[in-house]
């Protein structure tokens, strides 16, 4: 679950001139990404379900589900890379789902609005795969792992970041953030490092978008930012392959 700062968005929307969102790009209403997200979401873990021989319950054991997941050996030996991007849509069972769509429904509308749907889906996308990264250099390598979750510690450092960046009180998202650290190191079988992963990653993203100067090269030196990321985090999984199979 997560947890938005009032103040943030009041002062973020005090901010915005001329239909242009606090951060560069338009300004829009509503929460098109955030629904399409958790839309994509559901609709995997159905199509995962229907695919299984254990339904909804285990939608886990089907064969989609395999293909999908991140599992370092798949990847590393077969070069099955789309499994970094792919697993950030499926979960295991229905409780997982619900509550990672809770928590992005409840972070990701707020967010949306102040980066703009561009932004947002940028910092939603690359958090994640910087979580799934981190599970791929520091996890177990027989270990399968899913889910929304390091995607959704992004936005929690996402937010962190606007809180600070408005000088607005941290202390509800910090408490957030800590929350559910400790919830993922206290509970089994939760994969530690895509959420640690995901929050760093998250953290940086929003660093480059929102401590861009504003002016024209606001957007190239923003996108120029989320490039370096990427390519960052492309070089590990190069460098982490290469240890795998050397």
């Amino acid at each position: 679950m997560g947890y938005w700062c009032p103040e943030c968005v009041r002062e973020a929307e005090a901010r915005v001139r001329s239909a242009k969102a606090p951060y560069g790009g338009a300004l829009v209403e509503g929460a098109l990404v955030t629904m399409s997200l958790i839309t994509m979401n559901v609709v995997a873990y159905v199509l995962t379900a229907l695919n299984s021989a254990g339904g909804f319950a285990s939608n886990y054991a089907s064969s989609m589900f395999g293909q999908l997941a991140l599992w370092t050996p798949a990847i590393a030996a077969h070069q099955q890379y789309w499994r970094l991007l792919t697993s950030m849509f499926l979960h295991f069972g229905p409780f997982h789902l619900l509550v990672n769509m809770i928590a992005l429904a409840v972070v990701g509308n707020q967010l949306e609005v102040i980066f703009g749907r561009a932004r947002y889906l940028a910092v939603y996308l690359v958090a994640g795969l910087g979580g799934s990264v981190a599970v791929y250099l520091l996890q177990a390598p027989g270990a399968v792992t899913a889910g929304a979750s390091g995607a959704l510690f992004g936005l929690f450092g996402a937010v962190l970041v606007v809180v600070r960046r408005l000088r607005a009180n941290p202390r509800p998202i910090l408490f957030t953030i800590v929350l559910n650290l400790v919830v993922t190191f206290l509970i089994p079988n939760i994969s530690k490092w895509a959420h640690i992963g995901g929050l760093v990653t998250g953290v940086a993203l929003a660093a480059v978008i929102v401590y861009a100067p504003a002016g024209k090269n606001r957007s190239a030196l923003q996108v120029s930012g989320v490039g370096v990321i990427v390519a960052v985090l492309a070089t590990l999984v190069v460098l982490r392959t290469g240890q795998l199979v050397g």
